[in-house]
């Protein structure tokens, strides 16, 4: 992801910056995706594994990333406090 467009992005509820999502955390989202234990802040399930994304440097809210393009938009966030086994910050 382009570093300046990084630089500028923030989540559009809490104004936090955000951060690209290290392999780490990145590997026990998918685990607990495979497992169907995640939910958007919505509580729309999550079924797919997520191949890049970004989260907010509070560590509260997941943003994917698809096809290069950070989808920011509320709805399609998910809180970290559903990951029982979420590492601690990269």
């Amino acid at each position: 992801m382009d570093k300046r467009l990084l630089d500028i992005l923030c989540c559009p509820v809490s104004k936090t910056p955000v951060r690209l999502l290290s392999k780490h955390e990145l590997d026990a989202l998918n685990g607990a995706v495979v497992a169907g234990q995640v939910d958007s802040v919505t509580g729309v399930p999550v079924r797919e594994k997520i191949s890049e994304a970004l989260i907010t440097t509070d560590r509260k809210v997941i943003y994917r990333i698809e096809d290069g393009i950070p989808v920011m938009l509320p709805e399609e966030g998910i809180g970290t406090t559903q990951l029982t086994d979420f590492p601690a910050g990269a």
